[in-house]
């Protein structure tokens, strides 16, 4: 299976190719990408650079243009698919179904892959887009068991690419309005969930308090390690219960359940973490490249060392092993 790796930077683009990944995905410093984040992203001569870059290594690059687009403002995303096409992209990842069918009638010979935004997760939808937009491949939701990938896979007429590894979204990925609700901003139409820029962090007696907007989201006491206020790992009462109501603040790790991957047809293994810096995807990378590469039983001490690397330090399988149903 490929491995698939984020970078953010030209500096993480290098540290990705260098440490083994089969293909590296990026996006332009613009609002055509979904981690449109101050301090990220290529600009087009940054882009040319890695492309170029990776090619000599024997690596593909994957741009995302994966945000759904502003109506009046449809050129922008054009001239990003243009760019990364006369700039050498090996595929190009897309949401909105306007550009997939811009794509596919400009550019015919380029190499279109679903993105997760585009919230495909059953056969009937996955082979429209295969059959209107000559779809080659579809990054899953992470909202999908085991069983519910292989009985997708054995009725899809493409590849399936999965994430297996860092920042972990439960929600129906494309449609989620938290973020919009509390900051104004959209992950899918501006490319920031839970911005930088509407957080902030006070004290109230011994805890620390986090806001997003005018949101508490959290509240530490002494002690306890203080997270980011992403609303949906928010801590919340709800009935006679505190806890986190939609997701912990954690990270995704199915590195252990491979072989059952492998089985249920996937192509393609995918890290998430774009934010994320070079040393984080050098270490990640080199550390997954190494667990593929080694027989089931050498993989667990391999992989033991990536819980330092997640989220609170610690990993979940998500909905790839969901008991709520």
């Amino acid at each position: 299976m490929e491995l698939i790796c984020p970078a953010g930077t030209p500096a993480a683009f290098h540290e990705a190719v260098d440490a083994g990944a089969d293909a590296v995905y990026c996006g332009f410093r613009d609002e055509t990408n979904a981690r449109n984040f101050p301090g990220l992203n290529f600009s087009r001569e940054e882009l040319r650079e890695a492309i170029a870059y990776a090619k000599r290594k024997g690596t593909q690059t994957f741009v995302a243009l994966n945000t759904f687009m502003r109506a009046g403002a449809e050129e922008i995303w054009y001239k990003g698919a243009a760019d990364a096409v006369a700039l050498g992209a090996d595929a190009l990842i897309l949401a909105d179904f306007g550009l997939m069918a811009h794509v596919a009638e400009k550019y015919p010979q380029q190499r279109l892959h679903v993105s997760v935004q585009a919230s495909a997760s059953n056969p009937d939808a996955i082979n429209f887009l295969v059959d209107a937009f000559n779809a080659q491949r579809v990054v899953l939701p992470r909202t999908l068991t085991i069983a519910d990938i292989a009985r997708i896979g054995k009725n899809i007429r493409c590849e399936m690419e999965v994430f297996v590894f860092g920042g972990l979204c439960v929600m129906a990925e494309g449609r989620c309005s938290l973020s919009s609700y509390a900051t104004g901003k959209s992950p899918n139409m501006n490319g920031v969930c839970s911005p930088a820029s509407h957080v902030r962090y006070r004290k109230d007696g011994g805890e620390l308090v986090s806001e997003l907007g005018e949101f508490t989201i959290n509240r530490f006491p002494a002690g306890e390690a203080a997270g980011y206020p992403t609303l949906c790992k928010g801590r919340f009462d709800i009935a006679d219960s505190n806890g986190y109501a939609f997701e912990d603040p954690v990270s995704l790790d199915v590195m252990g359940e491979l072989e059952a991957l492998k089985a249920a047809g996937v192509k393609a293994l995918k890290i998430e973490g774009r934010q994320r810096g070079k040393a984080y995807v050098a270490e990640v990378v080199s550390t997954m490249k190494a667990a593929l590469n080694s027989p089931p039983d050498r993989r667990a001490s391999l992989l033991a060392r990536l819980r330092t690397m997640s989220e609170g330090q610690k990993t979940t399988s998500g909905a790839y092993e969901k008991r709520w149903r």
